[in-house]
Formats: C-alpha cells, structure tokens, sequence
C-alpha cells in the first residue's frame, strides 16, 4: 500500500481495535506526530506510568505532573505535547495548536515561572514507531481504528476512559465496539 492510498494522516488518532493482543498497544489511543514515506511515529495518551516528570529528569523544576508511557520505542528518551507552541522555541506544530518538544531550557525555564502548568502539557517516556509500510499493513489487517483529533483527548478525558471516549466519539458501530469489556473472554 502506497502512502497516498492511505487515509491516515499526521495529528489522526489511532484507538486499538479491543481485541488486541499486544500488551503495549491493548485498549491505547496514540496520537500521530509524524506520518510520511519514512514511517510513522507518535505517542500513547493513555498510559500514565508511576513517575512524576520530576523525578525522572535531573535538574528540573518541582513539577508535579505524571509521566506517560508513550510507546515501546527508545524509553531512554523523553519528548512532550504541549499547547505553547512560539513560547517554546523549536516545537513543531502537529495539529490545531498542539506542538510537540521544543527548547528543553525555555520550557524549564516556563515551568519554574509557572506559565506552563500541568494541564497545559503531557511528558512521555519512549514513543510508538512504524517502519515504512508497517503501520499501513497493520490497518489492512484491522489492529487500528483511525479517529480525528480532538485536544480534549490529550488534556482533559481521563486517561482510563480515553479509548472508549474517542470510539464513542467516531459514533455509529464504533459506539457498540465502544461498549465491549476489556475481560471480553470472561463473559
């Protein structure tokens, strides 16, 4: 399948089908940051991990906000979605004024000032990749609902009811999918 053949694009949401084996990706919502001929990277939105952002960075400021597991991808690293997209010099616009990274030292320095405050962004540790081709063969094979983005999904649905908020959201069959229960096989 050719790039343009797909539907998918950059800033889309991809919800995990429900029957998912894949334990880094069962009942996930990953939002797309990148998606060209080179593959496909974003970030999951709703695995929060038990770390707060502080303690998983030397020398930064007190900050009191939870780390997200973003995908099985380089967890050495840690990247972050915000809303402050020309405060935070160097970030990338993704969609409907939601940026990803940036200056580290600006951001720092917006924390410490408490421009920047919890709700206005999210840190992951690793992140979710495709290789050229495999997220396109993962759709044919039905492993992803594509949805549209919402920045409500990011900043301010609960992260465990996040996946079942955007299929409600995409509406018609996918409110029934929705309804599934995560122990399915114990019904």
């Amino acid at each position: 399948m050719n790039i343009n053949d797909t539907k998918i694009k950059k800033g889309d949401l991809l919800v995990s089908q429900p029957f998912m084996i894949d334990g880094n990706f069962r009942r996930t919502v990953v939002f797309l940051t990148e998606y060209n001929e080179e593959g496909a990277l974003g970030f999951i939105l709703n695995r929060p991990i038990d770390f707060k952002v502080d303690e998983l960075m030397p020398d930064f400021p007190d900050f009191d906000a939870v780390g997200y597991f973003g995908g099985p991808v380089a967890t050495n690293t840690i990247h972050y979605i915000h809303k402050f997209g020309e405060q935070v010099e160097d970030s990338i616009e993704i969609k409907d004024g939601i940026y990803w990274g940036g200056n580290f030292e600006k951001l720092k320095f917006l924390i410490d000032n408490k421009i920047i405050t919890e709700n206005d962004i999210r840190f992951y540790v690793g992140y979710s990749g495709w290789s050229p081709g495999q997220l396109e063969d993962e759709l044919i094979h039905g492993s992803w609902i594509i949805a549209p983005f919402n920045p409500n999904f990011i900043f301010k649905v609960k992260e465990r009811d996040l996946w079942k908020k955007v299929l409600e959201n995409k509406g018609s069959n996918f409110e029934v999918i929705a309804q599934i229960p995560e122990t399915f096989f114990l019904n």
